[in-house]
């Protein structure tokens, strides 16, 4: 029998979706996330910071030297390939070492110190999915460098917190801080701690299991029940403080009262990331804790000479958009939104249509966020795509209106209509909107 007339069936094509653990930012997405962009910028700014962006992609080396190799991002979560010249490149999974690999590269030691950068971006980590966690994610930073001192510290938890309360959000977060020393007294805790822990490798989980030898702070902040029992026995760290750490510490604390911050000092805090010295800190939720933190940060002392730069001092803080979206989403908090059109123009025959253009382009110089349904729909089906759009007014042209030079200006709430001479109803659109929610827009205004 012949296949003509059973042709075989084309096989289905296959589904395009986003990769495991990143996703669409879609627009009412973008509402939110402009909202907290602008309060970001808005409170750097008014600091002195000023904004930084680095490349998405970097050589593997800077992120193996600036976070660690023992730590669970270089091990176990970075996106790394070898490039077509050879090179091994990592798509950055945290902002602050690339901000100092361009502080060193750039000669910003010339600067007057401190330097104080910010920057709003994607970072990429191969991580597990999880509520408010993904393996693409945007988080601003804020970052101090070239200056030691607790006072830049307690600036930076009451920017960040700050920040928070311009959100609606900080009432949710309970900040919790921790000094984890220098490298000198902080190398004898470690000797202590992995001394405490031989032994009792059979108790541990296999993520400590092996952080036991290569980072043995981590065993602290461990969530698994039998290493979180071990922790609460195991030494504390004041007891190994050195006394310029003490006096650093409590010196934040003081500064931290001034600024009548609350706080919780959580002994166990250390973050995941080798290059914190001194002074670290977190906001928890108040009910989830770290599960579900939106950010932290602390003192990185060391990282600009471990990068190949001179000594130089720095904090930082950094935090999840996604999560703090999360937590306004849980709230019920609304932003403001600029997307909402003042008009829709309705149009019908082609000099009609031309008459559209011109008028589209002067509502819109003019602050109107307008548009026009430029297709051959019929004017039924034009008002129909008004009401979608949720405008107040519609402005209506025809042939009849064309040949008079009017426009057709439609109350939507109320149904009325009436004329308006052509060359008067961008000005007349103007005072129905109102001058005070126009969408101004000046080419030299600083817009980014």
């Amino acid at each position: 029998m012949s296949d003509e007339g059973n042709p075989q069936q084309a096989p289905t094509a296959h589904k395009l979706q986003t990769p495991i653990g990143m996703h669409d930012i879609l627009p009412d997405d973008h509402e939110f996330f402009t909202f907290i962009k602008k309060v970001v910028r808005h409170r750097a700014r008014q600091c002195g910071f000023r904004r930084i962006t680095t490349p998405i992609l970097e050589a593997t080396e800077v992120f193996q030297r600036g976070i660690g190799d023992a730590t669970d991002i270089v091990d176990k979560e970075m996106y790394t390939f070898t490039d077509k010249g050879d090179r091994s490149m990592t798509l950055k999974p945290e902002g602050t070492a690339g901000v100092v690999r361009s502080y060193i590269e750039h000669g910003m030691k010339e600067l007057p110190q401190p330097v104080q950068l910010y920057y709003i971006e994607p970072h990429f980590r191969y991580d597990k999915p999880q509520k408010g966690r993904y393996r693409q994610f945007w988080q601003f930073g804020i970052e101090i460098i070239g200056e030691t001192d607790p006072a830049l510290d307690a600036q930076i938890i009451d920017l960040a917190n700050r920040i928070n309360e311009d959100l609606g959000i900080a009432h949710l977060f309970q900040i919790q801080i921790n000094n984890i020393g220098c490298p000198k007294c902080r190398t004898k805790y470690k000797e202590e701690l992995v001394n405490f822990y031989i032994g009792k490798e059979r108790s541990l989980c296999e993520n400590c299991q092996d952080r036991l030898h290569k980072n043995p702070l981590r065993l602290l902040d461990c969530k698994a029940e039998d290493c979180r029992i071990l922790a609460e026995l195991a030494p504390k760290f004041e007891q190994y403080r050195c006394p310029t750490c003490v006096e650093f510490h409590t010196k934040l604390k003081g500064y931290l009262d001034e600024l009548k911050i609350e706080y919780v000092e959580n002994p166990k805090l250390v973050r995941g990331l080798d290059y914190y010295t001194g002074t670290v800190f977190e906001f928890w939720d108040k009910t989830e804790g770290a599960q579900n933190a939106i950010g932290g940060g602390g003192r990185y002392d060391g990282l600009t000479e471990l990068m190949g730069g001179q000594p130089t001092p720095a904090v930082g803080y950094a935090a999840g958009l996604e999560r703090i979206i999360g937590h306004m989403h849980k709230e019920g908090i609304k932003v403001p939104s600029k997307d909402d059109l003042h008009i829709f123009v309705a149009q019908l025959g082609d000099d009609a249509k031309k008459k559209c253009l011109t008028l589209l382009n002067q509502l819109r110089e003019r602050g109107i966020k307008a548009v026009g349904a430029l297709g051959k729909g019929s004017m039924k089906a034009q008002m129909r795509l008004a009401d979608k759009f949720k405008v107040p007014y519609t402005l209506i042209m025809g042939i009849t209106e064309v040949r008079e030079g009017v426009v057709i200006v439609r109350n939507m709430q109320k149904g009325q209509q009436r004329p308006v001479p052509f060359d008067e109803v961008v000005e007349e659109v103007v005072k129905l909107i109102g001058e005070e929610n126009l969408d101004k827009y000046s080419p030299g205004e600083l817009l980014y």
